[in-house]
């Protein structure tokens, strides 16, 4: 009982490392189902991290604004989730690098919470994987 007991934590230390690191690949739409899987996995899970967090709202549905500067929107407020940095950090890394930008303009008038925001997040990063599947298949 005892070795099996240390390889299943040997397992679960494995799993909760490769989970902890940012995705590396340079595919768009990799990086958007990665980030879409990420959610669900907190989602599914007991309780979000620091889910009682307030965070500016993005207003993804905002056809005025473009999926790069939502997607640096939504970098730049979950940035401002310093006490569960460790989970929202691989989050952050790939919104970044999906937008390319240095700078956006960002709102805290209207803010919401962390449990809210993610699965707004969730539904745009998908919306945005569809799209590319759908351009790339033309």
């Amino acid at each position: 009982m005892l070795p099996s007991l240390k390889a299943a934590l040997a397992l679960l230390s494995l799993l909760q490392l490769i989970s902890s690191r940012p995705l590396t690949t340079t595919s768009p739409k990799l990086k958007l189902s990665e980030i879409t899987h990420r959610i669900q996995q907190l989602n599914s899970g007991v309780q979000v991290p620091c889910n009682d967090t307030r965070v500016a709202q993005v207003a993804f549905t905002d056809r005025k604004l473009s999926d790069q500067e939502l997607l640096c929107q939504a970098a730049a407020a979950l940035t401002k989730v310093t006490k569960c940095e460790k989970d929202y950090k691989p989050f952050i890394i790939n919104l970044k690098s999906l937008h390319g930008q240095t700078s956006c303009s960002l709102s805290n008038d209207n803010e919401i919470y962390l449990r809210n925001f993610l699965p707004e997040l969730g539904n745009f990063t998908q919306g945005m994987y569809r799209r590319l599947a759908t351009l790339a298949a033309q």
